[in-house]
């Protein structure tokens, strides 16, 4: 039986959060998911949501509650077209210590849990924005996609079988989603553990065997005997020279490859040419652009077949490279407060435009560790830099295969036997 989806939901609503007011005695904490949090949530990247205090009457009816459904309505592109969705289940509402709304380029979207299951409606949103069948629905205005929303909900029809059958195929497709969702668990904490320990030894100098080690005092104050003041650019590359011929197809990163808090480059491209950025595997990518940067985009590449293979990338990538320290350093240091806080500060350019000098680096300073203890570092974290590659490819697999069952649990193609 085919129905619209005006029929299989109970209500929808905007999002939005009104003007933020410091009288918080009579506003209340949320958070807010825009459009573009929707991936790093489902990702389980909770921390890139923003918190606001809010009318208590707007939070109250804007409210997500588990099985509600978050739809982007505006502010997509051509390439990006609106209408990704999300569903808000228990365990990603436990991730907020205060109330989820939606923001105002969102709709809340809350099914009718008697005539549809809410991970079987949200299956065929998602089928309809990877197929592109969403941008019937959607307006071009001012550069920007919006989408007609109320036309969505009484023209777009799907199949509703029985909600057995619905429950089973939301089993079958949740099973795929708790997989995708547990390695990316792994990835934070594997990359988180990598980070803390280059605090430990490299700020905090509490290396192995730094008990009764003797300090000396340097330009940057009390550092252990042994390690070296050196500049940024007298142990690290920057902007290396590569040779990437201009003829054949090649790996090419965009910006939007690199992912917000993490070293993940994914989705990657194939291009001719050789215009960009150029890197090869152990490089750091590191934005030099507004507001990326920021937002914390920082790579580490390793997807290369092998140390001589070569791929380029955008022209807002400045490319670090180990001279006298390692891969797993270099990286970890270009994710650390302090080097981010003076690549920030060094920004220059027409507002929404500004990058990155590169001559600020030259006054960065660190104190070089002994070879040994870098290598010992490396062979503690290196380990865990191929095993974050490792599950990310196998959260590539885990989608492909779920993306292909999707259509076809959706169509009846594949027979879901109902106990």
């Amino acid at each position: 039986m085919q129905v619209s989806i005006r029929q299989v939901i109970k209500d929808y609503i905007g999002g939005g959060w009104g003007k933020e007011s410091p009288d918080r005695d009579h506003f209340v904490p949320a958070f807010v998911i825009r459009g573009t949090d929707l991936d790093a949530v489902q990702s389980g990247n909770a921390s890139v949501v923003p918190f606001r205090y809010h009318k208590e009457s707007n939070a109250r009816s804007r409210t997500l509650t588990p099985g509600d459904i978050v739809f982007e309505v505006s502010g997509g592109s051509k390439d990006q077209p609106v209408g990704r969705s999300l569903l808000l289940d228990v365990e990603r509402l436990r991730r907020f210590k205060s109330a989820v709304i939606p923001a105002s380029f969102c709709k809340k979207i809350r099914p009718d849990h008697e005539v549809v299951h809410a991970r079987f409606l949200l299956a065929h949103f998602q089928l309809a924005w990877s197929d592109r069948r969403i941008v019937q629905w959607q307006v071009q205005s001012t550069g920007i996609s919006n989408f007609n929303f109320e036309a969505f909900l009484d023209d777009f029809l799907i199949e509703l079988p029985p909600l057995p059958v619905q429950q089973r195929i939301a089993g079958i497709l949740s099973a795929y989603d708790e997989l995708i969702e547990n390695s990316h668990r792994r990835i934070k904490i594997l990359e988180a553990m990598a980070h803390a320990l280059y605090r430990e030894w490299f700020i905090s100098f509490r290396f192995p065997g730094h008990e009764g080690h003797p300090f000396v005092a340097s330009s940057l104050g009390e550092i252990p005997k042994g390690w070296e003041v050196r500049t940024l650019p007298e142990c690290v590359h920057i902007n290396p020279r590569v040779t990437v011929p201009r003829e054949g197809q090649k790996p090419f990163v965009p910006m939007g490859c690199l992912s917000n808090g993490l070293m993940l480059i994914t989705d990657i491209e194939s291009r001719e040419g050789n215009s960009g950025a150029k890197f090869q595997n152990g490089d750091t990518l590191f934005a030099r652009i507004t507001p990326c940067l920021e937002n914390g985009k920082t790579g580490f590449v390793q997807f290369l077949p092998d140390a001589r293979a070569v791929a380029f990338g955008s022209t807002e990538f400045i490319v670090l490279r180990s001279h006298d320290l390692t891969p797993e350093y270099v990286y970890c240091l270009a994710r650390s407060d302090e080097f981010r806080g003076v690549a920030i500060k060094s920004m220059s350019g027409a507002t929404g435009r500004q990058r990155v000098q590169e001559r600020c680096f030259d006054d960065i300073q660190l104190a070089q560790p002994p070879s040994e203890v870098l290598d010992q570092f490396s062979m503690a974290v290196a380990p865990s830099f191929r095993l974050i590659y490792k599950l990310h490819l196998q959260i590539e697999n885990l989608r492909r295969t779920r993306d292909l069952l999707l259509p076809r649990l959706l169509s009846g193609q594949i027979n879901v036997e109902v106990a």
